[in-house]
């Protein structure tokens, strides 16, 4: 049996083993006349995934992160289990929403497709909605023109460019019919890598083209594209399909 850890939302470190974290019945509660959800974030401690479990848990939905390592400063609230994909399992039973927000760096490298496949699959059995974080380069400059992951990239960026536009592709054509999916983009400059201005409280919305602002920039910082997401999360808009969020 394998052991893992979870940080519980009062600071506690317990151990489990193959059990399943969150109990299918009832998970879904009402907050007002509003009704929350039970979010299982894979990769919630990354750049994107650590605002959105932040934004979520704002919100009073139920959150619980899976990822590699535990964070050094847990959002109050969250949950978070120490873990890879492959162990998606024990938090997606019971999700109302499972978020995908991986990257194929650190040794990931040519799984990305393979890991969503498997996520797709296991949502669908649970009866969860599936939201991929992807990449700008999945977008597409006007519409019908080919997306920029099937042009000429720069070499750094190329690689994890096209692999994620093929999960893209893999959702498209490979998922089971009762899933509703969705793959997101945010603006080409998002990422922990980029400089940090603050958010705006404010964000577009595209579907497959490219949003760019009147400098020809396109950007969004992650507490922007967690809002987007939230909010999309709790008024759905968009369903087997993509969806861009930008200034």
């Amino acid at each position: 049996m394998v052991t893992k850890k979870c940080l519980l939302p009062n600071g506690g470190l317990v151990t489990y083993g193959n059990q399943s974290w969150l109990d299918p019945p009832a998970h879904r509660t009402t907050w007002g006349d509003k009704q929350m959800s039970t979010i299982a974030v894979i990769g919630g401690t990354g750049y994107a995934g650590s605002s959105i479990v932040k934004e979520a848990t704002s919100r009073g939905h139920q959150v619980i992160s899976l990822s590699r390592s535990l964070p050094a400063e847990p959002v109050d609230g969250a949950s978070y289990v120490q873990g890879t994909a492959a162990d998606a399992e024990q938090i997606v039973t019971g999700a109302d929403v499972v978020i995908g927000a991986l990257s194929p760096r650190a040794g990931t490298e040519g799984t990305l497709v393979a890991t969503y496949t498997n996520l797709a699959e296991l949502a669908a059995a649970a009866g969860a909605r599936l939201i991929v974080v992807g990449g700008f380069s999945s977008l597409r400059p006007a519409p019908g023109a080919p997306r920029f992951a099937e042009g000429d990239l720069p070499p750094e960026f190329a690689a994890e460019a096209r692999e994620g536009d093929s999960v893209l592709t893999a959702l498209s054509t490979s998922t089971p019919q009762n899933l509703d999916w969705l793959f997101v983009s945010p603006g080409a400059a998002f990422g922990a890598y980029t400089p940090q201005g603050e958010p705006r409280n404010t964000y577009r919305t595209s579907t497959d083209v490219a949003l760019f602002d009147a400098e020809g920039s396109s950007a969004i910082e992650g507490p922007d594209f967690a809002l987007a997401i939230v909010d999309e999360i709790e008024k759905p808009t968009h369903h087997r399909s993509q969806i861009h969020f930008a200034y």
